[in-house]
């Protein structure tokens, strides 16, 4: 079976017999060319997968030769061959986007690696990753079904995740359907681990192996960085999953060292209650009772208004807490554009202060938007897609911009995390309640409500979960694992409306495991 195909263009090509031979003896199809020129002109008329090209040859050098090779079939990996050993030659081919460098004399060994490299990296990392996960996939499954604890969980969630970053990385394996079967059994499993524990972890003294919840990590991890001095970052970003960041942490490798832990997202996996519980320090119910006039989270209440008190909140922790602040805290939250650009400007000025909180809307404004918006759903039709969406955002986004700056600052930390993540909803389930019932998808508070109990965990109590009671409500649904509800008015307009739709809310790996990342600029 033909390998791929290779040129080699060479003044002095009868030296090279040797290696031509060998690498048609190997499966790869090789043309030669004796100068630039006629490389060219067979370049014009074909495809090849690799060039290797003599840097000096009599008239036109590889160097000139380079630029038009490029222009004429871009796809091609260009490979200079030189006994030329100049730095400066070295910059000009890498500036003139040479693919790689080789130097003369050049033995078997290398050239086989090079194409290798170019023609079969793809098939080889392919085979050996699914040789990997196959030999996985059997432990992890018996790990999902003889789990222990919460720390158990956490370690199959980023093993579950890592996996599939991987496979974004190196399509068409055909694993995606065994992953995906992996994904609903721990997410079925997963389930029940929380309809049976998250009660127990709400008390005041946790037990060992009980995961640390969203009121604990301002204390845990905040506190600590605060009482040093040193200039701290805290950044929020709603609605953020753990394959979400992985994408993110990418980019920002360079300019900082990454340690990461997870804590778990209070119920419901809601912003108002999530990420209020995270600045106050304190449950639903506790920040009710302490801090009424900064509680404006009512059934179906205007989203804007739930959320107002953020500020005052944190203040009112880094009281309690006794924390003396150097200077006042600065505390943005944004949701568009242009108060992005705005805020990324003014982080120049704030470098050296104390405390600086920022909340960024965007991530759970792209998961909204792509229920709302065709075009969002056909640019990312699955998860691979939305990270890779995710990851074309922070790109381009204020955010990372204010990290780079920020990593100037070498005595800053940055501390990130968020409320709660999202799922992708593919399982709708029919519910009935009043017009008094919360309106979320993937909860419903009221006093009628009626579903099937395989999907949702019943709580017939809220002060069970900490949270307010809203009136009279007398069964209290939270889904699971994939399922989102649906009336019945309307029924399948509504289902097929929000079917394969990122949602929050309700109870999955996806939603309640948070990552809590520590950044130390490199």
């Amino acid at each position: 079976m033909e390998k791929g195909k290779i040129l080699w263009i060479d003044d002095e090509i009868e030296l090279l017999r040797p290696h031509l031979i060998l690498l048609k003896e190997k499966g790869y199809e090789v043309d030669t060319a004796s100068n630039s020129e006629d490389g060219i002109e067979l370049i014009r008329g074909k495809h090849f997968d690799i060039v290797f090209l003599d840097e000096t040859m009599v008239g036109m050098s590889g160097l000139e030769a380079l630029p038009q090779i490029k222009e004429i079939d871009p796809a091609t990996n260009v490979v200079m061959v030189t006994k030329n050993e100049e730095e400066s030659l070295m910059e000009e081919a890498i500036g003139k986007s040479i693919d790689d460098y080789l130097t003369k004399p050049v033995n078997p060994t290398q050239i086989l690696l090079t194409c290798k490299k170019f023609i079969e990296e793809g098939r080889i990392k392919q085979e050996q990753l699914i040789q990997t996960f196959f030999s996985s996939f059997n432990s992890l499954s018996q790990q999902i079904s003889y789990y222990q604890n919460w720390d158990d969980w956490v370690d199959i969630y980023q093993k579950l995740t890592n996996w599939s970053v991987k496979l974004d990385r190196i399509p068409d394996t055909g694993l995606d359907q065994s992953l995906s079967d992996l994904w609903h059994q721990a997410n079925a499993e997963f389930s029940k681990f929380v309809e049976n524990n998250y009660r127990s972890w709400l008390n005041d003294k946790p037990q060992d192996g009980d995961p640390l919840l969203s009121p604990h990590i301002t204390t845990r991890y905040l506190e600590p960085l605060l009482k040093n001095e040193n200039p701290v970052f805290f950044f929020v970003i709603d609605c953020l999953r753990y394959d979400q960041w992985l994408v993110m942490q990418d980019l920002l490798l360079p300019y900082y060292s990454v340690k990461t832990n997870f804590y778990s997202s209070i119920l419901p996996t809601a912003t108002p209650y999530a990420r209020n519980a995270i600045f106050a320090g304190l449950y639903p119910s506790q920040i009710k009772q302490y801090y009424p006039q900064w509680w404006n989270v009512e059934a179906n209440s205007e989203d804007h208004k739930q959320n107002a008190n953020e500020k005052e909140l944190l203040e009112s922790w880094i009281d309690r807490k006794k924390i003396k602040l150097r200077n006042k805290l600065n505390f943005y939250k944004i949701f568009d554009t242009d108060f992005g650009k705005k805020v990324e400007r003014e982080i120049v000025d704030i470098l050296d202060n104390h405390f600086t909180t920022i909340v960024i809307n965007a991530v759970d404004m792209m998961a909204h938007s792509r229920s709302d918006y065709a075009i969002l759903k056909e640019i990312a039709p699955d998860e691979a897609a939305y990270r890779s969406l995710t990851r074309s955002w922070f790109t381009y986004s204020s955010l990372f911009s204010m990290f780079k700056i920020i990593a100037q600052q070498k005595n800053a930390t940055v501390l990130i995390s968020t409320d709660h993540g999202s799922i992708r909803c593919l399982r709708g389930v029919q519910i009935l309640g009043d017009r008094e019932t919360s309106t979320n998808l993937r909860y419903k508070f009221g006093k009628n409500v009626k579903t099937d109990p395989r999907s949702a965990m019943l709580v017939k109590d809220l002060d069970d979960l900490k949270i307010p009671r809203q009136g009279i409500t007398v069964s209290n649904f939270i889904s699971k694992e994939d399922y989102y509800f649906v009336y019945p008015t309307d029924y399948h307009y509504y289902l097929n409306k929000y079917r394969d739709s990122f949602q929050h809310g309700g109870i999955s790996l996806e939603e309640m495991i948070i990552p809590v990342i520590e950044l130390k600029p490199r």
